[in-house]
């Protein structure tokens, strides 16, 4: 069930938004591997803002997704990508279809 999730809110630099586009649309390939990340999807808000939302069962699939192969990459690259430090929220899901 999923009882957990991140919400992550990325700005991208005007000069490098579609390569922020493009990295989020690929690394559900390495979301898939993630065996305890039960919902993963990645999102376009404008021009510059990009999402990513999560859902897990339990903290210690949110820890390991936060600490797994995405948020690695995305840090590695963030002072070039984005315009501000991307923000990063642990929610509570209160109810899901």
């Amino acid at each position: 069930m999923k009882k957990i999730g991140l919400k992550a809110t990325l700005i991208a630099k005007k000069e490098t938004a579609d390569e922020v586009a493009s990295f989020i649309k690929e690394a559900v390939v390495l979301a898939k591997q993630e065996e305890k990340t039960l919902t993963w999807y990645s999102f376009r808000v404008d021009e510059v803002t990009f999402g990513i939302f999560d859902t897990f069962e339990t903290e210690d699939g949110r820890e390991a997704h936060l600490n797994g192969e995405i948020a690695k990459a995305l840090m590695k690259h963030a002072d070039r990508l984005l315009a501000e430090p991307p923000s990063i929220e642990k929610i509570e899901i209160l109810s899901a279809k």
